[in-house]
């Protein structure tokens, strides 16, 4: 599509902010939801110490709200990278993917780093992985979802009037 001047122009991407946010929202609920859940799992079924001491029971102690709390933050900061992703490079989704997958990589090694107990480490590094990969995964498809396009009009797309009558013909007279 070009002007009149001969210069090329293109469409501009945009972001639909509403349901970007909206979704993002949702994904916090599910990456806390994720946390609490994966938590409950490793101490319940397993019964491995995660975030807390064994003694602390299957809920644990506040370390579970504070997780759960953080993994939805986590997804409300990924959503706001994805944003701006989206508004500023090209490619935003193959950048974000590979972002949160070195930052879920850095999740699950630091907990394999620090002196406790084994068991504690995979476990609380699997509850990392999960709730990266969740993260990722849902804000990478919602993203697709929440891209718009922005046309500026032009003589090619302005809008046009149908009439019901053929115009006058002045010459006639």
């Amino acid at each position: 599509m070009s002007d009149y001047g001969g210069n090329a122009r293109f469409d501009r991407p945009g972001v639909d902010a509403g349901r970007l946010w909206a979704s993002g929202l949702a994904a916090a609920v599910v990456a806390a939801l994720l946390a609490v859940a994966g938590i409950l799992i490793a101490r319940g079924i397993f019964e491995v110490p995660v975030l807390a001491p064994k003694g602390e029971g299957i809920w644990g102690n506040a370390n579970t709200f504070t997780y759960a709390l953080l993994s939805g933050l986590a997804a409300l900061l990924a959503t706001g990278l994805m944003h701006l992703l989206m508004l500023a490079v090209a490619a935003p989704r193959q950048f974000f993917t590979w972002i949160m997958v070195l930052a879920t990589l850095i999740a699950v090694v630091l907990p394999l780093t620090l002196t406790v107990e084994p068991g504690a480490k995979v476990a609380t590094a699997v509850v990392n992985l999960a709730i990266g990969l969740a993260i990722t995964a849902t804000l990478n498809s919602v993203a697709a979802a929440s891209q718009t396009v922005r046309r500026e009009r032009t003589a090619d797309n302005a809008p046009t009037q149908q009439w019901d009558q053929p115009p006058p013909n002045y010459y006639d007279r």
